[in-house]
């Protein structure tokens, strides 16, 4: 997977943090993704934070 297309994706009550790729090409918006929580042991919203 290529470095420059990593983006980070954070929780904002667990401070967990989930690493994944976007296509900057057809998505432009910041990515919101429901991943399941290990801390909080339930899915919980993720949202893309900077590096």
């Amino acid at each position: 997977m290529s470095q420059d297309r990593l983006i980070q994706l954070r929780n904002k009550e667990s401070k967990e943090i989930y690493w994944t790729s976007k296509n900057k090409k057809k998505v432009e918006r910041k990515i919101e993704l429901k991943k399941y929580s290990k801390k909080l042991r339930k899915r919980v919203t993720f949202k893309e934070s900077k590096k």
